[in-house]
């Protein structure tokens, strides 16, 4: 009998599969790779950015779920953390907000964060790795480790004498220890309360709007973040260059500058504030005592533009990167000028602007031998139960002067403040160095000048380097007396009587 043909039938009887369903297996096959690659690419490498999506909130609730890390002054937490009730379960507190709002800046729910409270977020929001005490089981265990803390350099006592000097004007001070470039204080005035804007409700909101609509910018960091023409201050900048490269050998010989002193290629005569400054061929000594522009300019010109930038970058001026962890506006001193340009530079006018942070640098440099070190504003990091995760040293940043120098510029300062224009300085039991400064700014120099006061202190009869130099800048007051010697260095006074106290 014959058998029929299976239908639809392969070898030994298997059913065959069709061409339509080996397409639909193919198919299948490619949509379940591209699923694959899809979720390793979204998985793997774009987690990091969709971790940091704006639209993102799962990492901002979980970044608010516990209390932040706090900043420490001394001894005494200077924040803290606060429960909402609310979407995020903790949000920042401030003791003392407005005293210390220049150093710890702000950590806002809305706004993000600033100043030390942005350069050391991952420690204080626990994202920082050296937290974990073994990475891998924290990751396992999903474990939350608490936030750091972050130990400032700030003396207490200094930071408000500097915000009580400074009161309602508008001015900044910036305090730094010599021999170890540690900032003591940092305030700037009008100030703001940080934690007025800390959460994310309406009221959180007003406040914040408040604060970028007041006319006298109360969250400008003016210690840091703003530079102002230092006027007479700058001339201890160029008696170090005058002295450093041998333009000027004896601070008390003649120095050969001319009065009137004309501005190179210029009919114009570099003018002086007072008759005592009057006469041809002053001294180095007697031309910081009265503050002599027309000395100091010839001296500049003397030193020439190469040395001035040079010794000017030894201080701190025209470095982008002065991070202390913080960073600053840069301070300038024009690196192309024609000679008339230069003197006017040299008795820190024309283009020349610095910030408070590097007026005390200059100060800090000639009290600590010709060594200025680098300013830091951060003396140690902690996890919470207080074991160091780094601990910060002192570190140099450049060697202005030689050390016989410095003393001779030492000197200089400290005749200032005995016999000329800073004798409000003066404290009983100490030798204080200053250099007062009255910048003119503004169309014609029509503004309010600034008042400056750069100064260091130390006990009489101590060999040791100065504890405290201090910078003190007053941009606005209604005072009538608008100098460095009437405004800028009674504050600075408090400042160091209050370290040299401590």
């Amino acid at each position: 009998m014959a058998l029929g043909r299976s239908r639809g039938g392969g070898p030994q009887g298997r059913p065959g599969i069709s061409v339509t369903g080996r397409r639909a297996g193919t198919f299948c096959l490619l949509l379940t790779v591209a699923l694959c690659v899809q979720a390793t690419r979204v998985q793997v490498f774009r987690a990091d950015e969709l971790d940091h999506n704006p639209a993102n909130q799962r990492l901002t609730i979980e970044r608010y779920s516990q209390p932040r890390g706090n900043l420490l002054v001394g001894a005494d937490s200077v924040t803290g953390s606060e429960p909402t009730g609310g979407r995020y379960d903790y949000k920042r507190t401030y003791t003392d907000g407005p005293l210390y709002a220049a150093v710890t800046g702000y950590s806002s729910q809305a706004y993000g964060n600033t100043q030390l409270e942005g350069t050391e977020d991952d420690l204080l929001s626990r994202t920082d790795s050296r937290l974990a005490s073994w990475a891998v089981w924290d990751a396992v265990a999903r474990k939350q480790n608490p936030g750091g803390d972050v130990y400032t350099t700030i003396d207490r006592a200094a930071q408000q004498a500097a915000m009580r000097g400074l009161g309602g004007q508008q001015g900044a001070v910036a305090a730094i220890e010599p021999a170890t470039g540690r900032i003591l204080a940092l305030a700037s005035t009008p100030s703001y309360d940080p934690g007025s804007f800390a959460g994310s409700s309406a009221a959180d909101q007003e406040a914040w709007n408040r604060l970028q609509a007041d006319a006298d910018q109360p969250m400008l960091n003016r210690a840091l973040r703003q530079t102002y023409p230092p006027g007479s201050t700058f001339k201890v900048v160029t008696a170090a260059a005058a002295l450093q490269h041998g333009v000027v050998t004896d601070p008390d010989a003649p120095t050969g500058a001319p009065y009137p002193y004309v501005l190179p290629g210029t009919t114009t005569p570099l003018v002086n504030d007072t008759p005592a400054c009057d006469e041809p061929g002053q001294s180095l000594d007697t031309a910081m005592v009265h503050s002599c522009n027309s000395v100091l300019g010839y001296l500049g010109v003397q030193v020439g533009l190469d040395r001035m930038v040079e010794t000017a970058a030894d201080f701190g001026f025209n470095d982008p990167r002065l991070d202390v962890p913080v960073r600053p506006a840069r301070s300038n001193f024009d690196t192309r000028m024609n000679e008339s340009q230069l003197a006017l530079s040299s008795i820190g006018q024309f283009d020349t602007a610095a910030t408070p942070l590097v007026m005390a640098m200059v100060a800090a440099g000639v009290a600590n031998n010709g060594a200025v070190m680098r300013p830091q504003l951060v003396d140690k990091l902690t996890k919470q139960d207080g074991t160091t995760v780094q601990l910060m040293r002192p570190a140099a940043y450049r060697q202005a002067m030689s050390p016989a120098v410095a003393g001779q510029v030492q000197r200089l300062m400290t005749d200032v403040v005995e016999n000329g224009t800073g004798r409000n300085a003066r404290i009983g039991g100490a030798v204080v160095g200053g250099k007062t400064g009255t910048a003119q700014h503004g169309v014609d120099n029509s503004g309010t000048p600034y008042a400056w006061f750069i100064a260091w202190a130390k006990p009489v009869g101590s060999g040791a380097v100065a504890p405290v130099a201090v910078a003190v800048v007053v941009a606005d007051s209604d005072a009538t007396d608008v100098t460095g010697g009437a405004l800028a260095a009674p504050i600075a006074r408090s400042v160091m009587q209050a370290v040299l106290g401590r």
